[in-house]
């Protein structure tokens, strides 16, 4: 017997249409570092109606070709993010914090038609349009001089203002009636190994992951939910938060290029948000800020934290100073990239929800995960069998852009395999203890770095740490501690050793130490431990050996 329910698709244009009407009045704050710009969902609906008839009907953007932006988290930004894959095009978002030559490799990978780029960041985009292959046309938007991208498009590439292509455009649109598995977005991996990998979002995938985000297990958006949204939407669609708030009709506040504690701070004071998501080195900033200048913060009642482990010291900071819950949340640019949030079970109070708040989370309905062997054997969810994490689901890519068959070394039977080592417990709590490529083996035992670098920044001098393997003669790898200090504190290799020694089994307490100013990161926010490595192979660091 088949059901008797409609099969109506889930797009995009539904979520843009609900949102804009619905919650109408649910508003996009941009920060300008002045007076901030406000639009209603309502705006938004209208000006994503205007965008997507000046890139059908001036820009020549027909069926699924790909549209890209160049830009900081804003209202137009957003205004993108519904009119690209409600006319059928798909949304691909470059990220700006890539060397320009990965730019061009995945501007060219993806055959981008169009470039929308926020006008200071010009310079930028400037110096890869030549090697841009596909663009035909470049939007401005915001004020700023043009002259760098007529240059660098050498009469090839036209270029427009978003104002000037948007005015008089109308204001609804006729969205089409797509298959709801056609690509509606498009992210790229950060390429920290080998060429950067695109994952092609659906519109059903996207649907599907925004319930999720909305739900109260997962970020709990609302409509009187105030949602400070710094993850960047060049990464993993700002971790689909901007739909999860046009379906939930929660109002949005963007920091456009204002990323640093003092600014951050100033946006919590003036418009009062409830909810926030960034990576970790975002509030280590912001909590670093807030100590030496006291803001009222009364308003958000927790951040969000992903992209990379939080050190447990940095969420009692929060909490004990300040009064903010710190919610540990885990992903993939492949997952879309929600995959659990560590929000305790019923019953765990106090002392008792601390566990469970340092790990990766319970994984949602939508997501099965498994831990596997070294043969690819599935092991126990018993929350002590340690094993490389695997994953599938409705919002998980089976595959890369552009490859024919799934990669065996990221696919296995139908999972995804994420890199990340750990342990499931029975009742699908996740606690990852390193990536598989950053777990220091040492004298045939593995050393969890991560667990390292939270230890040391427990530290009240230490501000970041960051652990990788090194060779070693006798043990094969050991430990190499880079550590940033406080300003204004001062602490000694020997010192922080003797410290992490009464946190950790002593043989994994490292001989090596090198104090740095800054810990290098990847574009998205996190170590860059390939990095580390490098530097420490090449003789750059300062290294002080202890016995």
């Amino acid at each position: 017997m088949r059901s008797t329910m409609m099969d109506t698709p889930l797009l995009i244009s539904r979520i843009l249409d609900h949102g804009s009407t619905v919650h109408g009045r649910s508003e996009v704050v941009t920060w300008t570092g002045g007076e901030p710009r406000r639009a209603s969902y309502a705006e938004i609906g209208a000006t994503a109606a205007r965008l997507a008839h000046a890139l059908r009907d001036d820009l020549g953007v027909t069926g699924d070709q790909r549209v890209a932006t160049f830009m900081w988290n804003n209202n137009e930004h957003l205004v993108a993010y519904f009119a690209v894959p409600s006319m059928g095009a798909v949304l691909h978002t470059l990220n700006i914090r890539l060397f320009p030559d990965q730019v061009a490799w995945i501007a060219n990978h993806a055959q981008d038609r169009v470039v929308l780029v926020d006008s200071t960041l010009i310079p930028l985009l400037a110096k890869v349009l030549p090697e841009l292959r596909t663009v035909q046309h470049v939007v401005v938007v915001g004020g700023g001089d043009p002259a760098p991208l007529l240059a660098a498009g050498d009469g090839r590439i036209a270029v427009h203002a978003w104002d000037d292509l948007l005015r008089d455009k109308p204001d609804r649109y006729d969205w089409p009636e797509l298959d709801e598995r056609d690509a509606a977005a498009l992210c790229y991996t950060s390429g920290t190994t080998g060429d950067p990998k695109g994952v092609a979002y659906s519109h059903r995938s996207i649907y599907l992951h925004s319930l999720q985000v909305c739900m109260p297990e997962s970020f709990g958006l609302g409509p009187t939910t105030r949602e400070l949204a710094i993850v960047p939407m060049f990464h993993a669609m700002s971790w689909g938060i901007p739909y999860a708030a046009l379906i939930s009709g929660a109002s949005l506040i963007m920091p456009d290029r204002f990323l640093q504690g003092g600014p951050i701070a100033e946006m919590i004071a003036a418009e009062r948000p409830t909810l926030a998501g960034a990576v970790p080195t975002i509030w280590t900033d912001l909590l670093a800020h807030l100590d030496a200048h006291p803001t009222d913060t009364s308003s958000l009642r927790e951040v969000i934290v992903g992209g990379s482990a939080c050190p447990p010291a940095l969420m009692h900071a929060f909490a004990e100073r300040h009064h903010i819950d710190v919610v540990h949340a885990w992903g993939m640019t492949e997952m879309s990239p929600l995959g659990s949030v560590a929000r305790p079970p019923a019953g765990a109070t106090g002392d008792a929800a601390w566990p469970y708040r340092y790990s990766q989370g319970r994984v949602p309905a939508g997501v099965q995960a498994r831990i596997v062997g070294p043969g690819g054997e599935p092991l126990p969810a018993d929350g002590a069998a340690v094993g490389e994490l695997e994953v599938r689901g409705p919002w998980v890519t089976s595959r890369y852009v552009g490859d024919d068959a799934p990669d065996p070394d990221k696919f296995h039977d139908g999972w995804l395999r994420t890199g990340d080592v750990g342990m499931l417990s029975a009742d699908g709590y996740l606690t990852l203890t390193d990536r598989a490529k950053d777990v220091i083996k040492s004298g045939g035992e593995w050393i969890s770095s991560v667990d390292l670098e939270n230890a040391l920044m427990a530290h009240p001098a230490v501000l970041e740490a960051c652990v990788v393997g090194v060779p070693d003669d006798r043990w094969d790898e050991r430990p190499l501690a880079t550590v940033v200090l406080r300003e204004g504190s001062t602490a000694t290799a020997g010192e922080l050793k003797e410290f992490l020694g009464t946190k950790v089994a002593r043989w994994q307490v490292p001989e090596r130490w090198s104090f740095i100013e800054a810990v290098p990161k990847t574009s998205v926010g996190k170590f860059d431990k390939k990095r580390v490595r490098s530097r420490y192979a090449d003789g750059d660091l300062t290294v002080e050996q202890l016995g």
